[in-house]
């Protein structure tokens, strides 16, 4: 019989790779079965209720306006288009009168969509009735 190899140099870590999965698969198993030594069976009022859910789930016809959708879609674009400025106010000398050009063209494309979104009635807000 030859003898074993343990002067190599992953040697360790593949004795520490076994062990740690073989405490892996006792603590897996020893939990299973304390679990099912410990765990009350009665089915209670309280354990079969809703846990974390909200209130019970009741009939009811669906109010919610398309309106919020179109806000909240509109603040979403407006407020990215915001946010693409800040790297042109940042780098704003870098940048010359060719990035001065391109942003105040930004702006006014901004500004249209603004007023388009404004005349057509999408910023004010209806009352459901």
């Amino acid at each position: 019989m030859e003898h074993m190899v343990v002067d190599h140099p992953y040697f360790g870590a593949f004795v520490f790779f076994v062990l740690t999965f073989g405490a892996f698969i006792a603590t897996t198993v020893i939990s299973r079965f304390v679990s099912r030594k410990l765990a009350r069976l009665d089915n209670e009022k309280l354990k079969m209720s809703i846990y974390e859910c909200g209130p019970e789930v009741s009939k009811q016809p669906n109010k919610i306006s398309s309106q919020f959708y179109l806000f909240a879609l509109l603040f979403i674009l407006f407020d990215v288009e915001i946010i693409f400025m800040f790297p042109w106010a940042i780098d704003f000398k870098v940048l010359g009168m060719f990035g001065f050009v391109e942003m105040i063209i930004f702006i006014l494309l901004l500004t249209i969509g603004f007023i388009y979104a404004w005349k057509k009635g999408a910023l004010e807000w209806h009352s459901i009735k």
